[in-house]
């Protein structure tokens, strides 16, 4: 995503190198593995049938008369247990299973996320980066425009004032730098923070904003939009829906409690055999409100579904008129104002020299100069997030070829 360059020692950071960090160590993408440990000891325990339950009982002990100490006692051995119907077992395990298969989903989307949020993280530092190459070219002018101005004090032909005023001018474009600089120590401060990292030391790659990659068209990011995960996830809620469903139906199938055993008749010394069964009536009563809330629950998930793909499509609609708009600006900032300014500045510092204009001319000039690449810069950094929001939306990697960096005189 964004861009990329191969770091040359180990301090210096690219975009990948971002990426394979916060891959390693960011306890969202671990968090998928302790939950699908969690959902198969679910998974376990759901395919366990009901328990087999060893019981015995005396009757007619400790009594009176003919039923006094054990002379009378009943003696009974039991094992019972439940008989599921309805499908219950299949059931438990269909809902566990369905929640295991969506992990996978559910993963990728939060990668996309993360990957979108380190890109966004490493153009802020790289944007810091521009901002003081900027501040360092308008230095260079305002120094030149200092020495000019004291050209023409120590030749009378101008006032202190003029001298004072450039050298303020100066100063500002200094303090500009100071704070690109400052603004470069938070950022790559809040990148390391998605790894972990509390004291960063290394130094992102310089990179070229301007570097615009060529975008498909609306209609084929919309194809793609299609199968972005956060789609995708609602294939595997509706499976996870599905199967509440058909578990809230085997309830309306009642279980069968049953018990066999042994009895022993200690007045005669004989054995019989005992057993039992009951149904509870009237489930399918009782699980119609859970059965009625699963179907609710199942038919909502397309208004749902319906939702999001609005949501996205604008998402993506508005960020891909975003970067086109950024890109024809960067562009024609480039092959238009930007070289013509810079040859208006020179002109205008070579009549100043001359006495030809005053110093307000010329500062102005430079100032309009310095405007426009902030401009064209401001513009590169908005197509950028563009960009990394139509990448995190459809899933596709646009890369800038060299054919499509814009020229220019750029910093």
């Amino acid at each position: 995503m964004l861009f990329t360059h191969s770091a040359s020692a180990a301090d210096r950071l690219t975009l990948d190198d971002a990426f394979a960090r916060v891959g390693q160590a960011h306890p969202d993408l671990r968090l998928a593995g302790g939950q699908r440990n969690v959902l198969n000891a679910e998974l376990d325990r759901a395919s366990f049938r009901p328990p087999l339950v060893v019981g015995a009982s005396a009757e007619n002990v400790l009594g009176t008369g003919e039923a006094s100490g054990l002379s009378g006692a009943e003696l009974t051995l039991t094992l019972a247990s439940v008989l599921e119907r309805g499908g219950k077992l299949d059931a438990r395990r269909a809902l566990v299973q369905s929640r295991i298969d969506s992990l996978a989903i559910q993963r990728e989307a939060k990668r996309l996320d993360l990957l979108a949020e380190v890109a966004r993280r490493y153009l802020a530092v790289v944007s810091a980066q521009k901002q003081r190459e900027i501040a360092d070219l308008d230095i260079a002018q305002r120094r030149r425009t200092v020495a000019g101005a004291r050209e023409r004090l120590n030749a009378g032909a101008s006032p202190e004032s003029v001298v004072l005023t450039a050298e303020a001018m100066l100063a500002r474009a200094e303090l500009e730098r100071a704070r690109a600089v400052q603004r470069e120590a938070g950022a790559r401060q809040h990148l390391a923070a998605l790894w972990g990292e509390r004291d960063p030391n290394f130094q992102v790659v310089a990179t070229n904003p301007m570097a615009l990659p060529k975008v498909s068209g609306f209609d084929e990011l919309t194809t793609w939009l299609a199968r972005t995960p956060e789609i995708a996830q609602f294939a595997g809620e509706q499976r996870i829906r599905e199967a509440r469903l058909q578990l809230a139906r085997t309830q309306a199938t009642p279980d069968i409690d049953w018990q066999v055993g042994v009895r022993r008749l200690q007045a005669t010394d004989d054995f019989g055999f005992v057993a039992s069964a009951s149904m509870p009536l009237g489930a399918r009563t009782r699980a119609q409100p859970e059965i009625r809330v699963a179907e609710a629950e199942l038919a909502l998930l397309e208004i749902e579904r319906e939702s999001r793909n609005i949501s996205l499509y604008s998402t993506l609609a508005d960020a891909h008129a975003r970067y086109l708009s950024a890109q024809l600006e960067v562009r024609r900032l480039a092959s238009d104002v930007i070289p013509k300014l810079g040859r208006a500045e020179a002109a205008a510092e070579r009549a100043y020299r001359a006495g030809a204009i005053s110093y307000l001319e010329w500062a102005q000039l430079q100032s309009e100069r310095t405007n426009a690449r902030k401009q064209q810069l401001e513009a590169a950094l908005e197509a950028q997030r563009a960009l990394i929001e139509i990448q995190r939306l459809t899933g596709q990697p646009f890369v800038a070829a060299p054919a499509e960096r814009v020229s220019g005189e750029t910093p």
